[in-house]
């Protein structure tokens, strides 16, 4: 299969013509990885190759993706007797004993293993450029973050090496790299997709697993591949009326849709963003939709705060983990994780709780919203992406963070208030999608919008739990109003 004819087909068309014969699942994967070859060298996507395997990988010959290549994402999609770093150094020794449930459920779906994408050090940054593995580039302009923390798999899909790749979302991870790489992506509900079965609820129930891809019908039948519980997961969220690959063919109907473009935490929305929005409202009217400007009425520093705290609570476990099991000292750790890691250590244990229960307001909130409109649509991320480097912390602050450190000044900060700027400086640039995660309510990035430079700008829709139904249907219809696969073409021929 020659690799210019390989970029032409998504994941489900590529299942169709190894079903048919008309092509091997050897060619095909013979193909993904000369295109792995040919640009993973400047796009730094792939952190873990494993290429003669995949071409040797044994698959269900009936499957519904049946031979088809899918890299998994390097943090929290074990394989077993394959490493699982989390992008840091206090993790290399992390060889899988069995597979996650999305590995073996990917499995089951006929999906062939090329390896792992890259990540930032325990997915904590909205940028792909930890120590361990380098910087990952954005295929769109080299010079530019394709997001995170699948930035990997963002990259990956949008340069063509696979038409889908494994991803997770604890604050917005799935949705920012699809908005930055021109690339659909959706955040199931929690409990749509087991976390087991080492994890019950990952991220306290923050995170969950899915892909990004350039077609909605493959995150549909992907969906259905990946989607129910396991045994032993913490409760079961009601299954699908039907398959959802045969759901987003529907119509979903004439929906009233609320707008908004106001970051909640008060910070910048980029111009570009807001077009990005606007541009889709008046697709939506077109389409026949009811759209309005309204907003959810939620403190959103209180979010950023909740947010953040499960920020510290997480990565102090996760450093705790990598200590016990692999002998991990704070120099295998990047200094960001080792102050976010002190700040968990230190942060009192009733205020974790609080802070916990608080996830219940926005719930209530969001659900009070959903009353008077089916879904939200507002910018996925509230500004382009970063140059690569721009986001590093400056020498000042890693000064200032070392002495903290020294001094173990934890519960100063903490006491201090200066947490809540720590908040705001790390989310400024994503400040829409961490609402849907601690709700666990599903939500979308759809790439309507190119700015003017050739950069993708992605929306972002929400629905209440259990909506990715609708979600998908309307997903549908964008993409037949608006189309954007013809975009990839550009990427395709510029490696």
């Amino acid at each position: 299969m020659k690799q210019s004819e390989y970029l032409r087909y998504d994941a489900t068309a590529l299942a169709d013509l190894i079903r048919r014969g008309e092509v091997s699942s050897r060619e095909v994967c013979e193909a993904a990885v000369e295109r792995a070859t040919r640009v993973n060298g400047t796009l730094n996507a792939i952190c873990h190759p494993q290429f003669s395997e995949a071409l040797s990988q044994e698959y269900p010959q009936q499957a519904p993706f049946a031979g088809v290549p899918l890299l998994l994402k390097d943090l929290a999609q074990e394989q077993a007797g394959h490493p699982c770093t989390y992008g840091s150094r206090g993790l290399k020794q992390n060889v899988a004993t069995r597979d996650s449930e999305f590995v073996r459920r990917a499995r089951n779906g006929g999906l062939v293993f090329l390896g792992r994408t890259a990540t930032p050090e325990f997915g904590l940054k909205a940028v792909t450029e930890s120590v361990l593995w380098g910087p990952t580039l954005n295929p769109w302009n080299t010079e530019l973050t394709p997001g995170g923390s699948s930035g990997g798999s963002g990259a990956a899909v949008a340069a063509g090496i696979v038409p889908m790749a494994g991803a997770n979302d604890g604050g917005g991870s799935i949705r920012i790299p699809a908005a930055y790489n021109g690339l659909f992506g959706l955040k199931p509900s929690r409990g749509r997709i087991s976390s087991g079965p080492l994890v019950g609820e990952a991220w306290t129930g923050a995170s969950t697993d899915h892909v990004v891809s350039r077609t909605v019908r493959d995150s549909a039948a992907m969906l259905d591949v990946l989607q129910g519980a396991a045994p032993g997961d913490p409760f079961v969220i009601p299954e699908p009326v039907a398959a959802y690959a045969d759901l987003m063919q529907q119509a979903p109907g004439n929906l009233r849709i609320g707008v908004f473009t106001s970051s909640p935490y008060g910070t910048e929305v980029a111009p570009e963003c807001v077009a990005a929005v606007d541009e889709t409202a008046r697709v939506l009217e077109s389409l026949g939709h009811i759209v309005e400007y309204a907003a959810p009425e939620f403190d959103g520093m209180a979010l950023a705060r909740c947010y953040l705290g499960l920020y510290f609570g997480e990565v102090s476990a996760l450093m705790a983990r990598a200590r016990a099991q692999f002998g991990a000292s704070d120099q295998d750790f990047e200094l960001d994780t080792r102050l976010i890691g002190m700040l968990g250590d230190t942060m009192p244990l009733a205020d974790y709780v609080r802070r916990r229960q608080q996830w219940n307001d926005f719930a209530r909130a969001l659900g009070a919203y959903f009353g008077q409109y089916d879904l939200y649509l507002c910018p996925t991320t509230g500004q382009l992406p970063a140059a690569i480097g721009q986001l590093e912390t400056p020498a000042h602050l890693k000064f200032a963070a070392s002495i903290m450190l020294k001094l173990k000044a934890g519960r100063l900060v903490h006491r201090t208030g200066q947490v809540d700027q720590m908040a705001l400086e790390s989310l400024a640039r994503t400040p829409f999608t961490q609402l849907a995660n601690l709700t666990g309510t599903p939500a979308m990035s759809v790439p309507m919008h190119w700015t003017k430079a050739g950069l993708p700008v992605g929306v972002q829709f929400g629905a209440p739990h259990g909506g990715e139904a609708r979600l998908l249907q309307l997903a549908a219809q964008l993409e037949e109003a608006s189309p954007w696969f013809g975009q990839y073409e550009k990427l395709d021929n510029a490696f």
